[in-house]
C-alpha cells in the first residue's frame, strides 16, 4: 500500500546569477544573496525505497551584478544591480533512499525539476524604478533542475527529521531587462542556487 509523507521545511538558500551573454558586454556576478525558502513538501512512496516528491515552497533568489554599458553620450559606464526575486515553487522529483546506514537513520538522493512563478521582486531594494515597477521586467515562471541529498532521522513511530543539501540550477531566462538595454536578444540571466533544507516529516 503506497505511503505518503507530509512534512514542513526551512531552507536557507544562497543564490547568484549566471550569464549568457557576448564578452564585449562583461557581465560579472558581484555576489551572492541570501535567501529563505519555507513550505510543505510530500513524500509519496511507490515502493519501499522510492518516492515521488513535490510540494510548495516560497523561495527568494537573486544575486548583484554589474556590465558594461554607455550612457546617452557614449561614453563607457558599469551598471550595477542587486536583483531579488521571491518565487512560489512546485519540486517534481524523485527520491531514493538507503536502508538503515544507522538505527534510525537512512540517506536519501533526489533528482528532478521545479516549475517556479514569480510573486514579487526588487531592484537596488526598490520595487518601482522611474515610475515602472521593476516585477514587470522579470519572467513570470523560472524552470530549475534540481539535485541534492541529505538524512533522515527516525524520532517516533510516524515522525522524522530531515536535512539535505540541494543545488537548483536555473534553466531558463529570468529577466528581459538586459536584453532591451543593450539590444542583444540573445543575452540570458539564470539562477544559480544552494540551499540547505531542514525539516519535519509526519
Amino acid at each position: 500500500m503506497a505511503q505518503v509523507e507530509i512534512g514542513l521545511m526551512i531552507s536557507p538558500t544562497i543564490s547568484s546569477p549566471r550569464f549568457i551573454a557576448e564578452d564585449k558586454y562583461n557581465f560579472k556576478n558581484e555576489g551572492g544573496k541570501l535567501g529563505l525558502g519555507v513550505g510543505v513538501v510530500a513524500d509519496y512512496f511507490f515502493a519501499q525505497n522510492y518516492a515521488f516528491s513535490t510540494g510548495l515552497v516560497y523561495r527568494s533568489k537573486g544575486g548583484e551584478l554589474s556590465y558594461a554599458s554607455t550612457d546617452e553620450t557614449g561614453n563607457p559606464i558599469r551598471p550595477k544591480d542587486d536583483n531579488a526575486v521571491q518565487y512560489i515553487e512546485l519540486p517534481i522529483t524523485l527520491k531514493l533512499f538507503t536502508n538503515d546506514v544507522a538505527p534510525g537513520t537512512i540517506l536519501y538522493f533526489q533528482v528532478g525539476g521545479s516549475l517556479n512563478t514569480k510573486v514579487a521582486a526588487k531592484v537596488n531594494d526598490e520595487k518601482v524604478i522611474n515610475g515602472g515597477k521593476v516585477a514587470k521586467r522579470f519572467s513570470v515562471f523560472e524552470a530549475d533542475a534540481i539535485l541534492g541529498g541529505g538524512a533522515e532521522f527516525q524520532m517516533g513511530e510516524s515522525t522524522k527529521l530531515f536535512a539535505g543539501l540541494t543545488y537548483h540550477r536555473g534553466l531558463s531566462n529570468i529577466d528581459d531587462y538586459y536584453r532591451d538595454v543593450l539590444n542583444d536578444k540573445n543575452i540570458a540571466i539564470k539562477n544559480s542556487s544552494f540551499s540547505l533544507d531542514v525539516g519535519v516529516k509526519f
